[in-house]
């Protein structure tokens, strides 16, 4: 798997999968599988510029709603971070279509009209958009997002190109999986002991025949993910993704 660290313009600093190195201060990894390059943004999405599309797991659009409707006081406004984030990342890369893979709406409690409404608005925004969802377990329990905001629903696998999209990361497929689910975490440390200070941090799991994508949603946690045989990881601080060396 080759493996390229890079900004927007196209700058870019190659680093070979498996040596001990990384690059820091970018704004994508680009790494090439089945035979296509996608990039691994700073923003825990992957873009696939042979295709302008951004593709998204993890969402949960609602989650702070469906906590409030508990008596939970969270935080307002997740839902409009959300918004703004994928309008920034469109800003930045040239995308005709977004592909969430799955868990899009957190609950039925994210039907409530001020969550609806706000996405209702951002889709009007966006009418060219091509809207696609792989259903994940959130979403069977939520139901469809309403027919206004013109979404492509599919079930997993849903195929595209030389890629099964997914929900759940251990679906078996014959094609390379890019899925979502499990909302990975890495561990930095700054020492060799792990009772010197850590970085709990967003990561991509890149393995041989599967990538795993961070969540995206404002309002989502993380859970730390053993590192598989041939895996890459790829942590990110919000500003800069780059890859954990030393693992694979």
């Amino acid at each position: 798997m080759s493996v390229t660290a890079g900004v927007t313009g196209g700058i870019t600093a190659s680093v070979t999968a498996g040596v001990n190195a990384s690059v820091t201060d970018t704004r994508y990894c680009s790494v090439e599988v089945a035979g296509e390059t996608l990039w691994l943004l700073a923003e825990k999405a992957i873009y696939w510029p042979a295709r302008r599309t951004l593709i998204v797991a993890d969402i949960h659009f609602g989650k702070a709603t469906a906590f409030r409707a508990l008596g939970v006081p969270v935080p307002r406004g997740t839902t409009t971070q959300n918004l703004q984030e994928l309008d920034a990342l469109m800003a930045r890369y040239a995308c005709d279509e977004i592909v969430f893979l799955g868990d899009f709406l957190h609950a039925k409690a994210a039907h409530a009209p001020a969550t609806l409404g706000a996405m209702q608005a951002w889709r009007l925004r966006h009418s060219q958009l091509r809207l696609t969802l792989v259903r994940g377990n959130h979403d069977l329990h939520a139901g469809d997002p309403p027919a206004s905001l013109d979404m492509a629903m599919v079930d997993e696998p849903h195929a595209l190109g030389p890629f099964a999209l997914c929900h759940h990361p251990d679906l078996a497929s014959e094609t390379y999986v890019l899925a979502g689910h499990i909302h990975p975490v890495f561990h930095l440390h700054a020492g060799r002991s792990r009772k010197h200070d850590s970085l709990r941090l967003p990561c991509f799991l890149i393995g041989r025949s599967r990538a795993i994508l961070p969540s995206f949603g404002a309002f989502t946690g993380g859970h730390a993910q053993p590192v598989q045989a041939g895996e890459q990881v790829f942590v990110t601080a919000g500003e800069a993704v780059f890859r954990v060396p030393g693992l694979d």
